[in-house]
């Protein structure tokens, strides 16, 4: 464990007279993946990732108990609250009054899939997801705000610890899920979290990551960002495959090969092995041949 890993893993448990008495009564929903966070120095690690001023905007996604919004709510006066149990939205209106009612807090009740930045009047890169996501979801949730017309400025989520890993590729092993992540921002593994610090705890530890500098800057156009993503989905589709086998069923051989020679990639490279900027020379280079 690394000296952040010890300085933050700490439990630090929440006095009761902060909640609502309904809280004690919810229990966690296993269909909806709820594993409500319990540690203090991980909900501080995720707003201090956040850089959050007043004027910020933020949408938490799954707000569970109200833990991680509470913080949120020190140092935003704008915070968008996506909650899909109807039960838990009546307890953080409760928990929560005065801030609904001062406008800084907006509980949405819904699926965060179904969320729609539009509406809200956002403007490209002016707001920031700060969540503790259900687990089962992540893939989706990066994909809608990572490829959405209007992009966060960053995320920081606490997610599974072993996806934080494929996602940050920290093994120099790429794969869909870290390009796809790549393709828009630039990942960080933050900490890990235990997973005794969660109630009810879940199977597996769990980590804070960062995705900051969000954009579109690798793709001229729709049709380029989908070229790209249709490239990496042929070369991963056979992991036992050197990449130019999985490639061949997607583009002519003679068009492979040159695009080899041009990149000066080896000829027994698998997709794992190529980092992420070769990645977007290749669908450059296909794209123009």
């Amino acid at each position: 464990m690394t000296y952040k890993e010890k300085k933050y893993s700490g439990l630090q448990k929440f006095s009761k007279e902060k909640f609502p008495s309904s809280i004690s009564l919810h229990k966690a929903k296993k269909s909806l993946g709820q594993n409500f966070l319990k540690s203090l120095p991980a909900l501080k690690m995720m707003c201090d990732q956040g850089e959050i001023n007043n004027d910020d905007t933020i949408v938490e996604i799954g707000p569970g108990k109200g833990a991680l919004t509470q913080r949120l709510l020190e140092k935003s006066n704008r915070v968008i609250a996506i909650e899909k149990d109807r039960e838990l939205v009546d307890i953080l209106k409760e928990k929560f009054a005065e801030e609904i009612k001062n406008k800084k807090l907006e509980i949405v009740e819904g699926d965060c899939l179904d969320f729609e930045p539009q509406k809200y009047n956002f403007k490209n890169n002016q707001y920031k997801i700060i969540a503790n996501i259900p687990y089962n979801i992540t893939g989706a949730i990066l994909k809608k705000f990572l490829s959405c017309d209007k992009q966060p400025e960053r995320m920081i989520l606490l997610v599974q610890h072993e996806v934080a890993r494929r996602i940050v590729a920290n093994d120099n092993k790429e794969s869909i899920l870290s390009l796809s992540v790549k393709a828009y921002g630039i990942p960080k593994y933050i900490m890990k979290v235990g997973k005794r610090f969660f109630s009810p705890s879940p199977k597996v530890d769990s980590a804070i990551i960062a995705i900051k500098n969000i954009s579109n800057k690798n793709f001229e156009n729709k049709n380029e960002e989908n070229s790209f993503f249709n490239i990496i989905k042929a070369a991963f589709a056979h992991k036992r495959k050197i990449l130019r086998k999985n490639l061949e069923e997607i583009r002519p051989l003679p068009t492979v090969d040159n695009m080899y020679k041009e990149l000066n990639i080896d000829i027994k490279t698998r997709a794992e092995d190529l980092q992420f900027s070769t990645w977007i020379k290749i669908n450059k280079y296909f794209q123009k041949n």
